[in-house]
């Protein structure tokens, strides 16, 4: 006989959240904290769900949560920074008598974060969410690999760089010591190691011995803080031939004539 057929049920709903960045915390409805599986679910800040919808239909499952913002679990600062963007969400049932009977309600990611007066609202993504997505790529002259994944192949061991931030000005980042190589980064990222923007990703958009230039500013600031630089590619024919050796692998179509075509006249 199952808890949840008791004449009186004691269920507490639970958030596990999952971060892009490898932290997890847990989330409880219930008046106390939970310990289940060795993770604490904190009662404060509580959450609070929206009816959770779910259906045998193809239209995507959702639900929104509501909690206080502390500094302790889920602040502001984090929320604005994009930590939380993407976190995966397991959402479940259980027994606050005894915890570790639970019943997996279900699973998403979280969408679009609201924060009002102190409270968040975030959306919570089901797997159906997925089937909106385009099912087929849209031809392009560029490569629609990035660099390094399964597609592309192109092996990255080397194409790293450890560089410790000396000022910054702006999106430009100057790097004590420089680079070795002069534009290889433009197009790569920048992992932060070290300092507010510990665990965020930024891209680059130039780069030369001096340091890298980010398309957009760091969220905070950023002197003396420890990152790693990842080489980028322009996703042109010619870089991939040239500079990576690797045109077999080009995922695009340089030679397919484009819409401009149908503008060309007799003697234009």
């Amino acid at each position: 006989m199952s808890w949840l057929d008791e004449p009186l049920a004691t269920i507490a709903l639970c958030w596990r959240i999952d971060r892009r960045d490898g932290v997890t915390i847990g989330l409880t409805a219930h008046d106390r904290d939970l310990t289940i599986d060795e993770l604490i679910y904190r009662a404060s800040p509580g959450v609070a769900p929206s009816a959770i919808k779910r259906s045998a239909s193809f239209d995507a499952d959702s639900m929104d949560m509501t909690g206080t913002l502390t500094g302790a679990a889920i602040s502001e600062r984090d929320l604005l920074a994009g930590r939380w963007d993407g976190a995966q969400v397991t959402l479940f049932a259980a027994d606050w008598c005894n915890p570790a009977e639970h019943v997996s309600i279900g699973t998403g990611t979280i969408g679009a974060v609201e924060t009002r007066d102190g409270a968040l609202t975030a959306e919570l993504r089901g797997a159906a969410a997925a089937l909106a997505a385009p099912v087929t790529e849209s031809t392009s002259p560029e490569c629609r690999a990035m660099l390094g994944d399964r597609r592309c192949r192109v092996a990255m061991a080397g194409r790293t760089h450890m560089a410790r931030v000396e000022r910054l000005d702006g999106t430009m980042l100057t790097l004590a010591g420089g680079l070795p190589a002069s534009d290889v980064y433009a197009g790569g990222s920048v992992r932060w190691l070290t300092g507010p923007n510990s665990g965020l990703e930024d891209a680059v958009s130039a780069s030369d011995t001096n340091g890298v230039t980010l398309r957009t500013p760091p969220r905070f600031a950023a002197t003396s803080a420890l990152i790693e630089l990842r080489e980028g590619c322009d996703k042109s024919i010619a870089t991939c031939a040239n500079r990576f050796g690797n045109a077999a692998n080009f995922r695009g179509e340089p030679y397919l004539p484009g819409i401009d075509l149908l503008t060309r006249y007799p003697g234009a």
